[in-house]
Formats: C-alpha cells, structure tokens, sequence
C-alpha cells in the first residue's frame, strides 16, 4: 500500500488545477510553473533512480489491485475536472491572461493524465479498461491512437514506417505535423482493414474508427449544449494542447533511434536498446512510469507498476519535463542529443 501511494502524487497537480480554475492573475498559472519550472529544476539536481523491484516485490504489485484502482481514480477525475474547467470558463468574466493560464493547465492535465492513462489503460485486455482508455483519451479527441498505438506504433517503432519515430535532425515542430496527420491515417488504414477481416463493409459501425468518431462528436454535442460558445472553443485548445504534449513526448522518446532490417520488410525485434529511458523519480510518478518506456516497448503488456530500468537502454540526461522544454528549442536539442546519441553508440560497440 505504501508503494502504491507514492502514485498519488498526480493529486498535487489536480489540486493546483482546481485552484487555478478558481483564481485569477499568476495564480492562474500555478500548474505551469510547476510542471515546466519547479520540477524540470528538481529534475537536474536530483540523481535518477534505477533500482529494480526484487522478483517477490514484482509479484505482488503485479497483483495489487490499488494500482489499477489509482489509474480508474485519475480517468473520472479527468472528466469532472474538465467539466468544472468549462464551467468557470463560462461562468467568469476573465482577462486574456487569466484565459491563455487556464486553458495551459487543462491542456497539461489533458495530455498528462487524460492521453497518458488512456495509454497505459489501452494495453490492458480487461473489457472495463478498454472503455476507461477511450474515456479518458476522449478529453483531447485522441482515441484514435489507442487503435494506432497499440496496432501499429509497437509493431513499426524505431523504423521509419513508424510515423512516431522522430528521426535524426528532424525538428519537433515538422514531426508534430508528421506524425499526428499519418498516425490519424494509419488508425483509418488499421480498422478499415480489420473491418473487411470481419467480412464487414469499411463504412459502417463495425468500423472502431468510425465508432471513434462518432463517440467524439456525440461528446462536442454534449459540451456544446452544456456550455456552448466561446467556451467550446477553449475546450478545443485545451485538447490541442494535450496532443502537442504527447506528439512530444512521442519524439522524446524514440528520436534518432533505429531498428536494423533483417529482411524485406522485417526488423529485429525491438529492445530496450530502441527507447530513451529516463529513471528520474518525478516524472516517474506523475506520468505512471511512461520515462521507462524502454521497457515498455521491450514487454508492452506489463503494468507500469512493475517497469524495469535496463543497464542497455539509451538514457535521457534529464526526465521528460526538462527534455519536452529542450526539444523545443531544436539546435539546443540537437547539440545535447546527437552527443548522446554518439556515445551511445560507442558504449553498445564497444561492448
């Protein structure tokens, strides 16, 4: 149970979300400099942390079931935070500056928690998790890429087939547009295909992409008869904020690394070796172990509870916070990066 707990520290930015939703002025803010000030500097200062679970420790979270009770917490509470954020949107008379630093904090708290635990939920094969993945995705419009993700990017990551590969000297801004327009296209191209599997026409409700797309504009149409105009459109900004989030991690996280082909078409099977990872402890708890992505990508159906550091695996100089503020900055990411890159390589040859 002590463990687990430590999972809760997300209650600390739903807390500064709520207080922001309710202040005006830098209190509005609150969030952001937390998100992109205090713990980017934490992050720099404190020693990550690659210790292991013991084999015994493993197991018994493996089946602890308040880890998976603290992701279905975190799902409801990203759909009641949203509503009440459209609420005050629509209820308060607010400056601009008191608009821009709260649509920040929900768009953070959309790709944070919304798309983030919509993406640990969408690997688990429980029927009520499944749904609890399109439901927390659904608060930045994203559930297509439970379909992408799971179907496509795991299969093609670290190749360039995979659109959510960054690639070596590719900026984040051109891999925004790459990757969020062709793993929209792929995800059409994935349920098109498993629809004429089932001997279904593509255009009908056996096709999940369609489905998708509907369940997205039945929920605008509830939002808009809730809260109706302009505050649907801080609605949309908000969860464009959560996409751009994701799309950068997505290039954190896999930038500049490549699969060698074995054959036509065919790649080695990916390994730790394919995924930057990152043991700092913060960004461990907030994002629920999504920085120790090089296991997850290694062994995608375990818990994040149970994620391992790997000794092979390429590591980040710093957590995701500091690493999403410097990919921004492309010939600073480049000049960090390409070094890193460089002495990996050499320490994976020399071995």
């Amino acid at each position: 149970m002590i463990r687990a707990a430590k999972y809760l520290t997300p209650l600390v930015v739903f807390l500064l979300a709520l207080l922001a939703f309710n202040s005006r002025g830098i209190a509005c803010y609150g969030t952001v400099i937390f998100a992109w000030i205090m713990i980017p500097a934490f992050e720099l200062l404190l020693q990550p942390d690659p210790a292991n679970l013991s084999a015994a420790e493993e197991e018994m979270a493996r089946k602890n079931p308040v880890y998976d009770w603290i992701l279905y917490t975190i799902v409801i509470l990203q759909i009641l935070t949203l509503f009440y954020f459209l609420q005050q949107m629509k209820t308060d008379s607010l400056s601009l500056s008191d608009i821009i630093g709260r649509v920040l904090t929900m768009g953070l708290l959309c790709g944070t928690f919304g798309i983030n635990v919509g993406h640990e939920l969408g690997h688990r094969v429980k029927p009520h998790e499944k749904w609890l993945a399109r439901i927390s995705l659904m608060s930045s419009l994203y559930i297509h890429f439970y379909i992408e993700h799971n179907k496509g990017h795991h299969k093609r990551v670290a190749t360039h087939d995979d659109p959510s590969t960054a690639r070596y000297g590719e900026p984040v801004y051109s891999f925004w547009i790459r990757s969020i327009s062709n793993c929209y296209l792929g995800a059409w191209q994935i349920a098109n295909k498993e629809t004429r599997k089932k001997g279904k026409p593509v255009f009908s409700l056996h096709n999940e992409m369609l489905q998708v797309q509907l369940f997205q504009l039945a929920f605008i149409a509830l939002l808009w008869m809730l809260f109706g105009w302009p505050t649907i459109l801080y609605f949309f900004l908000a969860a464009l904020i959560g996409i751009l989030l994701l799309e950068s991690v997505n290039y954190i996280e896999h930038y500049g690394l490549q699969r060698k082909q074995i054959a036509d078409g065919k790649f080695e099977r990916a390994m730790p070796e394919h995924s930057w990872n990152s043991d700092h402890l913060i960004g461990r708890l907030l994002l629920f172990e999504l920085s120790r992505h090089s296991d997850h990508h290694y062994l995608a159906s375990k818990k994040y509870q149970v994620l391992n550091h790997h000794d092979d695996a390429p590591q980040m100089p710093t957590g995701y916070p500091g690493m999403i503020l410097l990919a921004l900055v492309p010939p600073l990411w480049f000049f960090v990066m390409h070094r890193q890159i460089n002495r990996f390589t050499k320490l994976k040859t020399s071995a």
